[in-house]
């Protein structure tokens, strides 16, 4: 018998609630085959089989927290293994017992977390409910958790409705009328549920479902993030928000509008913890640093020249695509060697200096900001730095990124220009010193030589930690990251 164990998600991260299972009780699993998937408040992780055999208990099912290390299920070695009860969750064992009642409880949240807020019921009092159906979601400052039924009955009693704010051994809600027989429920009625899914085969999360019929939005307009485009509801949110600048005024405003006037067309909506968490740690980055920001501008006529003359031979040599990231990345290396406090973090009363450089490249994704790390970008080729950052943007995209691969970087570049930005002042991404933000390529005219040309001018901005970086350090780094990116013939010679 093979325990399935959570693997490590980083250094910083202690808990995951379990997704999805792909794999049920009885079933077949290869060496490798992925058996469930893990979310944390950045990332998902996909849980491999680390043996060949029959899935046999399922300890921690879907919705549930779990920490580093902690059991999640085992592995019957052999197909003659005698399989588990299809019911995974452990705490459908108060359901025998004819018409019992089953309490409905608050679910492991982890070691760190010690409450949750009740952000949304999908049943109401009165209405009937599966065993593993999804009763209501909680919000904790990392992750959203589904509570599911422990029994099959009638919701009798909810003790604890929306925006009420529970510790992790409360009593949610009452099942009345439980029996064993009506715990073998079909499992096909959380599924029917699903109806509003983009496709028959994938099962939208139930909060999607919620929002999406007070809203009155189809599921065929949203696009789902989730695995197999799993609606969630972050996507159900994102779409109500699409059509509202489409949305036509008022016939007739009123020439002196009153307060009642105004707070009939707002709409008020609480934060979610994880929002709660991100604002938090955006702001604490600006209260632990000292941080400022120096700008400067670089004519990219060289860069594009370059990459036009190239592009297709090094598509067809390397098989990606030549952008202006690799020679940003390059441009930064050559920099940071000139002035490595940019490249070094503050521990306590020490300076540690990096003889490395692990670039942090922003991406945006449905899902958020994420910062996936290419390690040893110094070391890099053009090929290689460019296949680096296709590779990791996909994977962010696509949720797919582990807790490892945003870890460790020492240096952040941010490219607000791929959304128009003109001109911003980054926030560090602490523990590093320094991060640098490009913008939008605009023709602006120039004096070239004591004439005026129109020239393709990007401004750029390096924030720093003024604890560790001093102007002329940071302005110095700037300097050689234009003068790089102007005569790109510098990274050659290493000037």
């Amino acid at each position: 018998m093979t325990e399935v164990r959570v693997p490590t998600l980083g250094e910083s991260v202690t808990e995951a609630t379990v997704a999805t299972w792909f794999k049920k009780p009885g079933d077949a699993v290869a060496v490798d085959e992925m058996l469930c998937e893990l979310e944390t408040d950045k990332v998902t992780v996909e849980v491999p089989a680390p043996a060949a055999g029959v899935l046999g208990e399922i300890v921690a099912a879907e919705g549930d927290t779990v920490g580093v290390d902690a059991l999640l299920a085992m592995i019957n070695a052999g197909e003659g293994a005698a399989p588990a009860p299809a019911a995974a969750p452990a705490a459908a064992a108060p359901a025998a017992g004819g018409g019992d009642a089953v309490d409905v409880m608050v679910p492991t949240l982890g070691e760190s977390v010690t409450e949750a807020t009740v952000s949304t019921w999908f049943k109401a009092v009165g209405d009937t409910v599966a065993q593993d159906e999804m009763l209501c979601e909680l919000e904790t400052d990392k992750v959203s958790v589904e509570v599911p039924a422990p029994a099959a009955g009638v919701l009798s009693e909810i003790l604890a409705p929306e925006g009420t704010t529970v510790d992790a051994s409360a009593k949610l809600a009452v099942i009345g009328g439980a029996s064993a027989s009506a715990a073998a429920a079909p499992a096909a009625a959380p599924a029917a549920a699903a109806a509003p899914a983009g496709s028959a085969d994938v099962e939208n999360a139930p909060s999607a479902n919620k929002l999406m019929a007070e809203k009155g939005i189809d599921a065929a307009s949203v696009t789902g993030t989730g695995r197999d485009g799993r609606i969630m509801k972050e996507d159900v949110l994102k779409a109500a928000l699409a059509p509202a600048a489409a949305a036509p005024a008022p016939a007739a405003a009123p020439r002196a509008p009153v307060a009642a006037d105004d707070a009939a067309r707002e709409e008020r909506v609480k934060m979610t913890k994880m929002r709660q968490t991100i604002a938090r740690r955006l702001k604490d980055s600006q209260n632990t640093a000292a941080m400022l920001t120096t700008y400067n501008e670089v004519d990219m006529t060289e860069v594009m020249a370059l990459r036009s003359q190239y592009k297709d031979q090094f598509e067809k040599k390397h098989g990606v695509r030549l952008g202006f990231m690799s020679f940003f990345t390059k441009a930064c290396v050559h920099a940071l060697k000139e002035v490595p406090e940019v490249n070094a973090e503050i521990d306590g009363t020490d300076i540690v200096y990096k003889n490395y450089v692990h670039m942090g490249v922003a991406a945006g994704t449905p899902q958020g900001l994420v910062v996936p790390v290419i390690r040893d970008a110094d070391a890099m080729s053009f090929a290689d730095i460019e296949k680096a950052i296709s590779e990791k943007g996909k994977r962010a995209r696509d949720g797919k990124l582990s807790m490892a691969e945003m870890q460790g970087g020492t240096f952040t570049i941010s490219n607000g220009g791929v959304y128009g930005s003109l001109m911003s002042s980054p926030i560090l991404n602490p523990p590093q010193s320094g991060i640098l933000g490009m913008h939008k390529i605009q023709d602006r005219p120039m004096a070239i030589n004591g004439q005026v040309a129109i020239r393709p001018m990007m401004y750029l901005a390096l924030s720093y930690d003024h604890r560790i970086v001093d102007g002329k350090g940071a302005v110095t780094f700037l300097v050689r990251v234009k003068e790089a990116l102007e005569d790109p013939r510098r990274l050659l010679m290493d000037l």
